[in-house]
C-alpha cells in the first residue's frame, strides 16, 4: 500500500467513517495538534534523562494516538472500533506527579523554561499540550458535547506532569532551575 492516496490534494481529507471534511477545519487542526504533541512525547521520550520513564512515555504516546483517534471519527464510529480513554489514565498520570514531587523542593517561584535540552524540549511539549487542550475545549463546545470530557481532563493532567517531569529532570541532571525575577 502506497503512503500517498491523492485523495488529499483538493484540501479535503476523510474522518475515519468516510465523512470528507475541509483540511482547514477544527477537528482536523484539533487532531493535528494532537499528533504534533504525540512527536514532542517522542522526544522527550528519547532523552538520555528519562530512559528510566521510556515505558511510561510510550503509554502516554498511546494515550494520544487513542485521543487523536477519537478525534478523527464520526461520533457513531467511536462506539465501535476506537479503544478507550480511562479515568485511570488520568489517575496514572497523578500518581506519577505525586511520585516525582515527593522528590522535589516546594516550589516558591515561576519557573523559567529551559537550562537543558531535554528540560527545553519537555517544555515544548507542555505548551503544545495546553494548545492541544483548548482546541479540544473549543470543538467541544461547537460540537455540543460530541467530545468526551475525559479527554480535556487527561490533556490538563498531562501538561501538569509534564511540567513536573521538566522539574524532575532539572534535579535529575543537577540542573539549577532558572526562577523568573520580573522587573519591577
Amino acid at each position: 500500500m502506497k503512503i500517498y492516496t491523492k485523495t488529499g490534494d483538493k484540501g479535503t481529507t476523510s474522518l475515519v467513517g468516510g465523512t470528507r471534511i475541509s483540511k482547514a477545519e477544527l477537528r482536523i487542526e484539533t487532531y493535528g495538534t494532537i499528533d504534533e504533541l504525540n512527536a514532542y512525547i517522542g522526544l522527550v521520550r528519547d532523552q538520555p534523562v528519562n530512559s528510566v520513564r521510556k515505558e511510561l512515555l510510550k503509554e502516554i504516546q498511546d494515550r494520544l494516538f487513542t485521543i487523536g483517534s477519537i478525534l478523527a471519527s464520526e461520533p457513531e464510529q467511536v462506539r465501535k472500533k476506537i479503544p478507550d480513554l480511562l479515568e485511570s489514565d488520568v489517575f496514572l498520570l497523578e500518581k506519577e506527579m505525586d511520585q516525582m514531587d515527593s522528590q522535589l523542593e516546594p516550589m516558591r517561584y515561576f519557573i523559567l523554561p529551559g537550562g537543558h535540552t531535554s528540560v527545553s524540549f519537555g517544555h515544548l511539549a507542555r505548551t503544545v499540550c495546553r494548545r492541544a487542550e483548548r482546541l479540544v475545549i473549543r470543538l467541544a463546545e461547537k460540537e455540543e458535547s460530541q467530545i468526551n470530557d475525559l479527554i480535556i481532563k487527561y490533556l490538563n493532567r498531562l501538561s501538569d506532569y509534564l511540567f513536573v517531569l521538566c522539574r524532575m529532570m532539572h534535579k535529575e541532571l543537577n540542573i539549577e532551575e532558572i526562577a523568573w525575577k520580573p522587573r519591577i
